[in-house]
């Protein structure tokens, strides 16, 4: 038995898809199974090994593959039975209008093909499973594979429960990269909402490179937002240690895994009125309407109005993060399983154990 990983989407910039492949794909993480991570460096290697090298490997009749970042390539449709599919979201599929043409083509499509046809995914939450089970085979199993959160960004609570309770100037933060899906134009609407009704001098911060579409365009035009583009660690933890308050407005996401690192931070954390966000963040977080920026400024205003908030959510958030490690750990052995079921059953059926 081999167990190949595809970390060919590795070693650029470091995003939650990397953190989780680090974390989930590594070999460590499949102790006691041995697994032997494909890597490619630059975009013209790891298109070809995604698209050739995988397949190639795949001719060894014993073989698996993992595959936690790229869709499968078509090329290894005929070999879906030994590949499993790590499912971050369905946007690839719900929001193709958000995607370039580039992400249509390399992603959304063999993306389509994949969940269709395959038999079996790995998911990193309960709602990817509901949505995924819309659009997949009937008899499909779907395996949780929740990731661990680890405190990348070295944060600290003290200093932060000791600021006083009236935050002026307001900051707040985002992570993520600045295209449609992320919907960081509603953060900026909701700001401007805020700075109209009683936090005058209010920022938003938006860590995360320049993506596709127009909307850096449009947030370089709105007061009080700062792009600060990527960012190495130290200069997030900066920001992060700096801020107030976490927000998302994400169209959808099919996990939001930096809402989770920032409580590290003690940060009360800002999430549309969403299933996913529910799931991740339970009672630890403040939820508005993305749609609506004057009800979601009066939201979060009086959120930030109760006394000793900053104390209150910093306790929130770490009994939140407890809670999810510990449901991420319950779900390792499952997948470990689950590999070895697969490996065990090919050994079984090739001519040398028959």
């Amino acid at each position: 038995m081999t167990v190949y990983v595809d970390h060919t989407h590795l070693g650029r910039h470091v995003t939650g898809l990397e953190r989780i492949t680090l974390d989930l794909f590594s070999p460590e993480s499949f102790a006691p199974l041995d697994v032997i991570p494909v890597t490619a460096h630059g975009t013209a290697r790891m298109m070809a090994t995604q698209t050739l090298g995988l397949p190639l490997r795949l001719m060894q009749p014993s073989s698996i593959l993992l595959c936690p970042g790229f869709p499968p390539s078509p090329l290894l449709r005929p070999f879906a039975s030994r590949v499993i599919p790590y499912i971050h979201d369905v946007f690839l599929l719900t929001r193709r209008d958000d995607l370039n043409q580039r992400a249509k083509l390399y992603m959304a499509e063999p993306f389509r093909l994949v969940v269709r046809t395959y038999p079996r995914f790995l998911v990193n939450s309960l709602d990817t499973k509901r949505k995924l089970t819309r659009h997949c085979r009937s008899d499909a199993e779907i395996v949780l594979y929740r990731p661990p959160v680890r405190n990348v960004f070295n944060l600290q609570l003290d200093e932060r429960v000791k600021r006083a309770t009236k935050a002026s100037p307001l900051r707040l933060v985002a992570l993520g990269t600045v295209e449609p899906r992320k919907n960081f134009v509603a953060a900026a609407k909701i700001l401007s909402a805020m700075r109209q009704n009683g936090f005058e001098n209010a920022t938003l911060e938006i860590v995360g490179r320049r993506g596709w579409g127009d909307h850096w365009n449009s947030l370089e035009t709105c007061p009080g937002v700062i792009l600060h583009g990527y960012q190495p660690t130290e200069r997030v933890n900066q920001i992060l240690q700096d801020a107030d308050a976490f927000i998302c407005t994400s169209h959808e996401e099919g996990l939001g895994l930096p809402l989770l690192e920032a409580q590290y931070a003690g940060l009360p954390i800002i999430a549309p009125d969403d299933a996913i966000f529910h799931e991740v963040l339970d009672q630890s977080g403040i939820f508005i309407d993305p749609a609506d920026p004057l009800s979601s400024a009066s939201r979060i205003a009086k959120a930030l109005s109760i006394p000793d908030w900053r104390t209150q959510y910093a306790i929130h958030g770490a009994r939140n993060l407890m809670r999810w490690n510990a449901l991420a750990a319950s779900d390792r052995n499952a997948v470990i399983q689950l590999v070895a079921r697969i490996a065990h059953q090919r050994i079984r059926l090739t001519p040398a154990n028959v």
